[in-house]
């Protein structure tokens, strides 16, 4: 059976920081899409998601989180400032994270210091590319960090983004335009 319900992340675990940019202006639609900056996810991936921190606290790492969960009215509101790029799926079709089952995320050390991965959060260009190797050494073994890790909990990367990563065992066939409620 599908698990189809939502889950804020802060429920399951307070070891996660959230950094959710669409809640801001710095993002790279310079625009605040976000009421309030919450992580919801569906359970199996949150649930996954937390496993993957706890093996990266472990070694001395957290996962500070940009986005997760996003609604369809949201999607839709980013198309329509930046439509028809690679970068912004068309709400027609929908995301994984419009699905639940997508992240959007970083490493940090145990003070919350974000360790180098060559490029920021959502800068598009090939520097981003999981392929690109002209990085330091040192940000090629944290993105190795990153993958490796999350890839034992089945979160698959996408080639031309370092950040994001989608929960792959189950299939969310329905896009989504669950809102949760600001406090």
């Amino acid at each position: 059976m599908k698990d189809t319900s939502f889950v804020n992340i802060q429920t399951l675990s307070t070891d996660f920081v959230l950094d959710l940019k669409y809640a801001t202006t710095d993002n790279f639609l310079h625009q605040k899409v976000y009421d309030c900056p919450e992580c919801f996810l569906r359970i199996s991936t949150a649930k996954a998601l937390v496993k993957a921190n706890q093996e990266l606290i472990k070694k001395g790492f957290r996962i500070k989180l940009y986005d997760c969960y996003r609604p369809l009215d949201v999607q839709k509101k980013m198309w329509k400032i930046l439509p028809g790029t690679n970068y912004v799926a068309n709400p027609k079709k929908g995301s994984k994270h419009n699905r639940g089952a997508a992240v959007d995320l970083t490493l940090v050390d145990l003070f919350g210091n974000e360790l180098d991965m060559g490029t920021k959060f959502d800068f598009f260009g090939p520097e981003a590319h999981h392929t690109y190797t002209k990085h330091s050494k040192e940000v090629l073994q944290n993105r190795k960090l990153l993958k490796e890790t999350l890839a034992k909990y089945n979160f698959k990367s996408i080639y031309n983004e370092w950040w994001h990563y989608e929960f792959r065992p189950e299939r969310y066939s329905t896009v989504s335009n669950f809102k949760w409620k600001c406090e």
